[in-house]
């Protein structure tokens, strides 16, 4: 399933005091839309931006205990894209993290909180996804 030929988008919203509220993410891959329904989002509802770059990968694939191969893919992209989107929407610098792929369209802010919207060029290297009885085990 894993295939890097096409963009991503995603829309981030934060609530007044820079909470993250939730985010949608889409990648249009195959000539079909693959949305964002791991709980990711929901795992990082009320987090600071910068707590959520602290997020390993592993860390939030064994919180969710998701176990099927087409899962972890889809966490994979969202959990990379969402911190694509931060480092570029908060201005600082992660060495992992590669920020030319991530190109803001658009921020609104209101008085319910912050909007952004970017769109995300695919990522260099996919993860390798992990067995089943991997999820529950922590990482070394």
């Amino acid at each position: 399933m894993p295939c890097s030929d096409s963009s991503s988008s995603i829309d981030i919203q934060f609530d007044p005091k820079g909470r993250f509220l939730a985010f949608d993410f889409a990648k249009i891959t195959c000539g079909r839309e693959i949305t964002a329904k791991t709980g990711y989002s929901e795992y990082c509802k009320g987090k600071k931006a910068e707590h959520i770059l602290k997020l390993t990968y592993n860390e939030v694939a064994r919180g969710l205990k998701l176990e099927k191969e087409d899962e972890q893919f889809i966490l994979y992209l969202e959990w990379d894209a969402l911190r694509s989107a931060l480092v570029q929407y908060l201005g600082v610098e992660d060495d992992e993290i590669d920020t030319d792929r991530c190109h803001i369209t658009s921020i609104e802010e209101t008085e319910k909180g912050t909007t952004v919207a970017l769109v995300i060029l695919p990522p260099k290297e996919l993860p390798k996804i992990m067995a089943c009885g991997m999820v529950d085990k922590p990482s070394a």
